[in-house]
């Protein structure tokens, strides 16, 4: 029997597919594209033999860290097959570092980033007299009833604004930094910015750009309470 080039393609597809549907493999990355429609291309490649992989707007949108020319990394997908060329490569879902951890990376990248747009130069002073404090942060955390205590004890006059923040999941940076511009309008000496301890995965919303961005274009001294302890 002879076979059609595209029936030998989709026969090809159908085989490869369901064979290889979910799969982990490390290699070192080259060839990097971050593509404006948000998707991710590159190639895995170890000393004998590469792979092109694509990762598709939605799982790209989750990672915490960028990929870099020479990166030893797992990569996780099932391989597919493009039809009208016969060509296949990995479905990339997730990526992670082989050794060093994702997070840690994703914070050195992102430091050296802002540093670089002089982010941590020229910090503005804390006012020797305040009078008012907003504190975004949980109303539910023990954090807070800690910085209340300390703040009743030490200064009975001084007023708090309390704003109640989710500090912890996926999108609660966005939610840090919108409230962080909110008390910047409320007129307060000093804001703080905190909740309790935890793993860095739960600190992370705090991790984020645009909290950075946040913080850097406020007018109002921000003080950090991130990781309090009791």
């Amino acid at each position: 029997m002879t076979l059609s080039v595209s029936s030998l393609n989709n026969q090809i597809k159908s085989l490869l597919e369901t064979t290889f549907f979910s799969f982990s493999v490390e290699g070192e990355v080259s060839r990097i594209t971050y593509h404006s429609s948000g998707h991710l291309y590159f190639t895995l490649k170890d000393e004998n033999s590469s792979i092109s992989c694509v990762m598709f707007r939605g799982n790209n949108a989750k990672m915490k860290f960028r990929l870099e020319e020479g990166m030893a990394v797992v990569v996780h997908g099932g391989i597919s097959v493009y039809t009208p060329r016969g060509n296949y490569q990995i479905n990339v879902s997730k990526i992670e570092l082989a050794g060093e951890g994702a997070l840690a990376l994703a914070y050195e990248q992102l430091k050296k980033d802002l540093a670089s747009k002089g982010y941590f130069e020229n910090k503005k002073q804390i006012p020797k007299n305040i009078k008012k404090i907003a504190i975004v942060t949980s109303t539910t955390g023990a954090a807070l009833q800690d910085m209340l205590r300390v703040a009743q004890k030490r200064w009975p006059l001084v007023k708090i604004i309390v704003i109640d923040t989710i500090v912890q999941g996926e999108g609660c940076g966005n939610i840090i930094a919108s409230n962080i511009q909110k008390a910047d309008t409320l007129g307060v000496d000093v804001i703080v910015v905190g909740r309790g301890g935890g793993s860095l995965e739960d600190l992370w919303g705090f991790n984020e750009e645009i909290v950075a961005n946040a913080i850097f274009q406020a007018k109002t001294p921000i003080v950090s309470a991130v990781g309090h302890e009791i």
